[in-house]
């Protein structure tokens, strides 16, 4: 559908003098914050990134009249200066973000500047990783009509972020799942210095989009603010009528470089930078006013006088702030998370029927499903008739608890996380897992929102963090080969912000999994998916039984050598443990630490000083594996109590292979163990 079907409610005749007045003052108190940004550069005072929007007048203006900070959410980017002033935000605001000030609203100078947000007004601070805010927007839109809740949200970027896939995979979802969504395309023809032509065959970019069902397409002149308006009230009518979403394709115009690091003289000609100045939408709009708006040039002189003031008192002022304290950087990593009550320790004495490892699972997702019902899962072939997941942890779930808490998601696991995050912004009392790929081995396509995961709540300086539960079948030991057998927790590591549990016994992965559905913000819980049905994995598990996060678990006490260890590895070691107690009387400790963050470190070094000896053994790869960190530690904090070197046990530094025989020479066994743990015993 295009213009033509629009109501042209806003003219310069049609919509009043006071109206003017006011969208006149926001574009020029947004034009001289715009022209104003690089100098604070110059002078070293700060806004070392600035991109300026002038010749994306219209449509920003537009975005931020049309948002209502009490119904809708605002996924802004880089660029969309006026936009967020258009929203509410003040110009004290800008410059404290762009002056990266302690007292930014969006991040307190954690991000970087010309990222604008104001969390309490739904306004979300988005990453530098263009275009990946489609997914959040998507998501909160998800929670939105689940929730029945009247709003919109609102995801702006450029047409060249529309490249990236996972906008591709954010409008698809959005118009599979018919979501209240507006995707506004700011086309200036740049992605930096690539021309669109480079980018995408279609000449308008949201052509790209024509065959989706439910979604409707408005483009308009984004330099005309009056065309601007009708298009962008046109969608939100649109989108609160249908439900369903619409992309808003405005063509504008970028009249200085990409960024103050850029220099667009390089790539465009003396003629082109000369049309896109010559083509500003203010002069336009003021044309507009004073002919057809009742407007005089006194009154636009008395506006930009007021203007002048206004940045001048929010630069004293925002020039006064405090600078981010460099003692709070460790604030704000990660929420603090639920604290077990029953069982602080996580350990039971509990003597019921023994259950299976994927039997505790699902009884314990069924069960807080029960406890909160605002909590919900999703991922690939997660709820389908009787199927429930590729190892069925979640059969009868949708059954039990329906199409709107448990379902399907696309083969797009960027999608499954991000719109995670987005929909835990809908309200701090939902939690979400999901399963976030079918394999671990399969979850690198979602890496780039894992990111955003773990430094959300970091970012946004405490404002915001997903309460998410990621879960992934992982390890080998199955016969599965590349992208079916790896393990990869080492490489989660090593992102702050994000717990990560790797249970080894039924007990622990209900009551991990408790927990961490129960606490705020995002955990990595990863499933030895050989020890589903595994008889060595079973045990009594307590009703609401909860482990703590942070705390290791003694599962064979010893006094002449310490294995640390988790996951699957940790039955080996126990074998291998009792082996050597019964050919040598040798008392080996197998510590399972479950939570490698946080770690439980006083544990390892506590066994560590009783023991003298110590060796690490997991099934990740040992070079580069989270082994390493664990070796680190102790020759740093336990040097003086060991009697012999560290020692680790792993797999060999090569992908998984498919044939059981390459499988057994790569993975860690009990043999690789036994002689690794006579080795230290015998130094």
């Amino acid at each position: 559908m295009e213009n033509l079907e629009i109501d042209n409610k806003f003219t310069p005749e049609k919509v009043g003098k006071e109206t003017l007045k006011k969208w006149y003052r926001l574009l020029i108190l947004g034009r001289k914050l715009d022209d104003k940004a690089p100098n604070y550069l110059k002078q070293a005072l700060g806004w070392s990134y600035h991109a300026p929007y002038a010749g994306h007048d219209g449509i920003q203006l537009a975005i931020g009249q049309v948002f209502d900070r009490n119904t809708d959410h605002f996924f802004p980017y880089y660029r969309d200066m006026l936009s967020a002033l258009s929203a509410g935000i003040t110009a004290e605001e800008i410059i404290l973000n762009g002056l990266s000030k302690g007292t930014d609203i969006s991040s307190g100078g954690r991000h970087m500047s010309n990222h604008f947000a104001k969390p309490q007004w739904n306004i979300h601070n988005v990453s530098s990783a263009t275009g990946n805010h489609t997914l959040h927007a998507a998501g909160v839109a998800r929670g939105m009509k689940k929730y029945k809740h009247k709003g919109v949200a609102i995801s702006s970027q450029g047409e060249s972020s529309v490249s990236e896939g996972y906008v591709y995979e954010a409008i698809n979802g959005a118009s599979n799942e018919k979501l209240p969504v507006i995707f506004v395309f700011q086309d200036n023809g740049y992605g930096i210095s690539v021309p669109k032509a480079d980018q995408t065959a279609n000449r308008k970019t949201a052509e790209n989009f024509r065959g989706f069902l439910n979604l409707r397409i408005i483009y308009c002149n984004g330099r005309d603010v009056f065309e601007s308006m009708n298009a962008m009230t046109e969608a939100k009518n649109h989108v609160l009528k249908t439900g369903t979403p619409v992309i808003v394709h405005a063509n504008v115009v970028r009249m200085h470089s990409h960024s103050n690091s850029d220099r667009h003289e390089l790539y465009r000609d003396d003629r082109e930078i000369g049309c896109a100045r010559e083509a500003d939408p203010i002069p336009r709009f003021e044309r507009a006013i004073l002919s057809k708006g009742g407007l005089t040039e006194g009154e636009l002189e008395e506006i930009k006088k007021a203007v002048d003031i206004e940045v001048a008192e929010a630069h004293k002022k925002a020039m006064a702030a405090p600078d981010p304290n460099p003692e709070s950087i460790f604030d704000f990593i990660i929420p603090e998370p639920h604290i077990p009550i029953k069982y602080p320790e996580g350990i039971h004495n509990y003597d019921g029927p023994k259950k299976k490892l994927i039997t505790a699972l699902n009884e314990t997702l069924k069960a807080e499903f029960e406890y909160n019902p605002d909590t919900y899962i999703w991922g690939q072939d997660v709820a389908n008739k009787e199927k429930g997941g590729i190892f069925n942890v979640t059969k009868g779930m949708q059954q039990k608890f329906g199409r709107a808490r448990v379902f399907n998601a696309p083969i797009a696991e960027d999608f499954i996380l991000g719109t995670a995050n987005g929909m835990s912004r809908f309200s701090e009392k939902i939690r979400i897992v999901v399963e976030g790929a079918e394999f671990a081995d399969y979850f690198w396509p979602a890496m780039e929102q894992f990111v955003e995961v773990t430094h959300d709540y970091w970012r946004s300086n405490g404002a915001f963090a997903p309460n998410i539960t990621i879960r992934l079948a992982s390890g080998g030991y199955i016969g599965g080969g590349l992208y079916h057998s790896q393990t990869i927790e080492g490489a989660l590591a090593t992102f702050p912000g994000i717990r990560i549990v790797y249970p080894s016994f039924a007990d622990d992965a209900a009551g991990l999994l408790r927990t961490s559905m129960r606490s705020k913000g995002p955990t990595m819980f990863l499933e030895p998916k050989s020890l589903y049905n595994a008889k060595e994995a079973e045990t009594p598990i307590p009703d609401d039984y909860e482990v703590p996060f942070g705390k290791a678990r003694i599962r064979r006490p010893g006094s002449d050598l310490s294995i640390i260890t988790y996951g699957n590895t940790t039955h080996m070691s126990i074998r291998v443990a009792d082996k050597i107690a019964a050919e040598t009387g040798k008392e080996i400790e197998v510590v399972d630490i479950r939570s490698l963050i946080p770690l439980d470190k006083e544990a390892i070094l506590n066994s560590v000083k009783k023991t003298n000896r110590v060796l690490v053994v997991h099934e990740d790869k040992v070079f580069g594996g989270f082994g390493g960190e664990l070796a680190a530690i102790i020759a740093d904090e336990a040097f003086k109590y060991l009697d012999a070197p560290v020692k680790r046990v792993g797999s060999t530094f090569t992908p998984v292979g498919f044939h059981r025989n390459l499988e057994k020479a790569i993975l860690p066994s009990d043999e690789n163990i036994y002689i690794a743990a006579k080795e230290v015993l015998n130094f």
